[in-house]
């Protein structure tokens, strides 16, 4: 088995080769990795192996049977299709073909069964839709979701090393390269990937039509609210949740409870609920604060916490790549 990550040195990219190395699958796998031309010939180690950084192009000569991209949506538009088009399996995170209709969007414990062999270009979901998406999508099954209210808490880490960078910069009193328009550390930015017309941000605008995907319900209205917050590793959402069906709030903390990939911290009389500082370094989501909501009918709150680096982009990715050789369909 041959397996190339592409932008291995990355936040994600490095996470992605932890996660590959903690696999009974791949941890000793060949590896490609890849990076810009700055990384060119640096050496990488995996699973107790030494590894030089090779081109995009060089990887392609190799013919992995899968390839990861962690890079940004204009290298995975140039290159996703050569890499399937020499019958290599793309797992993509980033953007670039989310919408499309031909790729599929992939969380393996909600969908992971709508792949087959034919597909060679498989999309994976951004960081907040994934974590979003756990706990929703067997409460969608028993209830039927109408519609979401969500604000996210996102972490710097979700932006890469220079955010990362701004971070800690601010926290010592250096000077530094500014990742965001705005100062980060003590504060909080409402603002999360780029602005379209009516105001909406790209990453909120994710959450809309990525929850619809996977979910496989159009019908699914959602209004979201993206805010940065000067926390390392963590993505944290607040959620309201319209459902069709009434539900007893019990129920659905046993129906959480029983789901993969998902844990129900939730009690707080003894001031137990998920918070990114706990969640960091873990695969699974954390769920907690479920109450109803007594303002609406059928409504329900709750509190979302998991690491952005891992479920919310590499462990995801790698489940995937998992999936895919259990069920042969390289």
């Amino acid at each position: 088995m041959k397996i190339a990550v592409i932008g291995a040195t990355g936040l994600v990219g490095r996470t992605i080769l932890e996660v590959l190395q903690e696999s009974r699958i791949f941890h000793e796998t060949e590896l490609i990795p890849v990076a810009s031309h700055r990384s060119y010939g640096d050496i990488i180690r995996f699973s107790g192996d030494d590894y030089k950084i090779r081109s995009i192009g060089e990887a392609i000569e190799e013919y992995p049977d899968i390839a990861i991209f962690s890079v940004g949506s204009e290298v995975s538009r140039d290159w996703a299709e050569r890499f399937a088009e020499n019958n290599i399996i793309v797992i993509d995170n980033s953007s670039a073909w989310r919408k499309d209709p031909e790729k599929p969007l992939i969380v393996p414990e909600i969908n992971a069964e709508i792949l087959t062999r034919k597909d060679r270009i498989i999309s994976n979901p951004n960081c907040s839709t994934i974590q979003m998406v756990m706990p929703l999508a067997p409460l969608h099954r028993k209830y039927k979701i109408r519609r979401i209210i969500v604000a996210t808490y996102q972490s710097v880490s979700g932006t890469g090393y220079n955010a990362v960078n701004q971070l800690n910069n601010e926290r010592e009193g250096r000077e530094g390269d500014m990742a965001y328009p705005h100062q980060i550390d003590l504060n909080v930015i409402p603002h999360g990937g780029d602005f379209d017309d009516n105001g909406y941000t790209a990453e909120e605008n994710k959450l809309l039509f990525e929850t619809q995907k996977i979910l496989d319900d159009t019908s699914i209205r959602v209004s979201a609210t993206v805010a940065r917050v000067p926390v390392m590793y963590g993505h944290s959402m607040a959620l309201n949740i319209e459902f069709e069906d009434e539900f007893q709030v019990d129920e659905v903390r046993e129906i959480l409870s029983e789901t993969d990939g998902v844990i129900l911290e939730d009690d707080f009389k003894n001031l137990s609920y998920p918070m990114p500082i706990n969640a960091a370094g873990k695969d699974e989501v954390f769920v907690g604060r479920i109450r109803r909501d007594f303002s609406a009918p059928n409504s329900l709150n709750m509190w979302i916490v998991a690491d952005n680096l891992r479920k919310g982009a590499a462990t995801n990715a790698v489940q995937i790549a998992e999936y895919i050789v259990i069920n042969k369909l390289l």
